[in-house]
């Protein structure tokens, strides 16, 4: 159960990070990485997030539940669109496995 929620968390990580490759088409030179910088901050927030919840599992916990809400809010503005659960239910997920894990503990 320790490993669990922090390997989702990567794989998550890693997920988000993909859409992030399709800059290289797009732009070149100073461009591309101020393009790539700016695709690779909300993996840069979860590898933050990550940090946080492996020192810290209850608080951790909680800011992953709440990334999540945040997600739901921004992505689907409260409308159940397959895109809005795809970001919303790994964080949610992670959150919840922390706070098993720091309770269990």
């Amino acid at each position: 159960m320790f490993w669990l929620p922090r390997i989702l968390t990567i794989i998550f990580i890693l997920f988000i990070s993909m859409f992030s490759f399709d800059v290289f088409s797009e732009y070149s030179g100073l461009e591309l990485l101020l393009a790539l910088f700016m695709h690779l901050i909300p993996s840069l927030i979860l590898t933050a997030l990550l940090v946080v919840a492996w020192k810290w599992e209850k608080i951790g916990g909680i800011l992953f539940i709440l990334l999540g809400i945040g997600f739901f809010i921004f992505f689907s503005g409260y409308d159940m669109q397959i895109g809005a659960l795809i970001t919303t239910l790994p964080a949610l997920i992670v959150g919840i496995l922390f706070l098993i894990n720091y309770y269990k503990n």
